[in-house]
């Protein structure tokens, strides 16, 4: 099943896609999901220029062996541009041989190991009547897993608040990514933060009851010191999740963290290959494992991944927000519903334009998640509805202290 044609495809309905096509002889196609945040076009010119021309001729069914040849023989290995491209490819080969096979990728994948997949939502305010209206709007919606975000008294702008005024002069909503000039420059103090949250948790907890899991995103802003005291903290109020606590690329902080605090921790969105995690994991330092199918090389890297992390009772927590296109999360769920050692999925819904360029077959009922039933992924490209959408630069604000440092956002 020889491929014949690979086309990259930018649009812009709500926010910026990077989406790879195939095309196999017999007529058969395949969509990949290869989207960065704020350096979309990097990874469109690493597929266009460099592997596009390396696809044609090739076997579509040789997944396995198309993975390793794009990642080592470029010399220059991992980093998220290259293993988003690899994604794009991964995923769309994998389209490719469950349409042939004429049944859902996840069949293909060992067959479901659940009926459903859990999801958390994205609950925020800029005071707790805010925060509390947003957590009941999510149950109503049908969540039965909540993130709680909040703004924090002196501070202007926190990552993940959707009723914030962001740079761009529109409200948050969940995309961060702005479409102006240069970054818009968010201030950030990390000793008001720490004094803040706790409260707003236990107004939650006093508001709606210990039974609801709540998860926080700390957003890799704490020393791991500050990350191990704001997990003990929390710890009356039984986190699901404290996630990304503090940068994790030095992956020996978590050992301070974890030895001060029993709050679960969930780590890497921001990693690309099972590198990022072979200190966290063996160590068993977290409890979920939070990268991308779309940012780590895709469905035949994720799966070895999270293969890895069994072995040690870790979790998945695939990263799902609106800069993963529907075919990412298609995958993602895919992934989901056949693997044991599932966590918890984050979903947060797309807007309308991008429903209309990307029609999905996946669902999501009384909380849980379901890729569906349709042969492939479950999801097609209207590229007459892509084409009219441009991508526009966009780019994901930046932090600094009081002080002009700038800090981590």
């Amino acid at each position: 099943m020889k491929i014949v044609a690979a086309d990259v495809i930018v649009s812009s309905p709500d926010r910026n896609f990077v989406t790879l096509k195939i095309t196999t002889e017999d007529g058969i196609t395949g969509l990949g999901d290869g989207t960065l945040n704020g350096r979309e076009l990097s990874v469109a010119s690493y597929l266009r220029d460099h592997v596009v021309p390396l696809l044609i001729g090739r076997d579509a069914h040789n997944i396995e062996d198309a993975w390793q040849f794009l990642y080592r023989s470029a010399y220059w290995r991992r980093g998220p541009v290259t293993m988003a491209a690899i994604a794009a490819v991964d995923v769309a080969l994998w389209d490719i041989k469950a349409k042939a096979a004429g049944m859902p990728l996840y069949q293909l994948l060992g067959g479901a190991s659940r009926t459903g997949i859990m999801a958390y939502g994205h609950a925020s305010g800029r005071d707790l009547p805010e925060l509390f209206d947003s957590i009941r709007a999510h149950l109503e919606q049908g969540y039965r897993s909540i993130r709680v975000q909040t703004s924090v008294p002196g501070i202007n702008a926190v990552y993940g608040v959707a009723a914030q005024p962001a740079g761009d002069g529109k409200r948050y909503d969940y995309e961060p990514a702005q479409r102006i000039p240069l970054p818009a420059e968010e201030d950030w103090d990390t000793r008001a933060y720490l004094r803040h949250l706790p409260g707003v948790f236990e107004a939650v907890r006093a508001e709606f009851g210990p039974e609801l899991p709540l998860l926080h995103d700390g957003h890799h802003r704490m020393t791991p010191i500050q990350a191990a005291k704001l997990g003990k903290a929390l710890e009356p109020y039984d986190l699901f999740w404290l996630e990304d606590c503090t940068p994790a690329e030095n992956q020996e902080a978590l050992r301070l963290v974890r030895h001060h605090t029993t709050t679960p921790l969930a780590i890497g969105e921001i990693f690309n290959t099972v590198w990022d995690y072979q200190t966290l994991i063996r160590e068993q330092l977290i409890d979920y494992v939070r990268s991308a199918v779309t940012h780590t090389g895709g469905i035949t890297a994720m799966r070895k991944l999270l293969d890895f992390a069994a072995q040690y009772q870790i979790k998945s927590g695939i990263h799902g927000p609106t800069d993963i296109s529907p075919v990412g999360m298609a995958a993602a769920l895919h992934l989901d519903l056949a693997i044991h050692n599932f966590g918890i999925q984050e979903y947060m819904r797309h807007g309308p334009l991008t429903n209309e360029v990307f029609r999905q077959s996946f669902t999501f009922v009384d909380g849980y998640l379901h890729p569906g039933e349709q042969p492939g992924i479950g999801v097609e490209l209207d590229e007459e509805a892509a084409a009219r959408f441009p991508y526009q630069p966009a780019y994901l604000p930046f932090n600094r202290l009081k002080d002009g440092t700038v800090h981590d956002w």
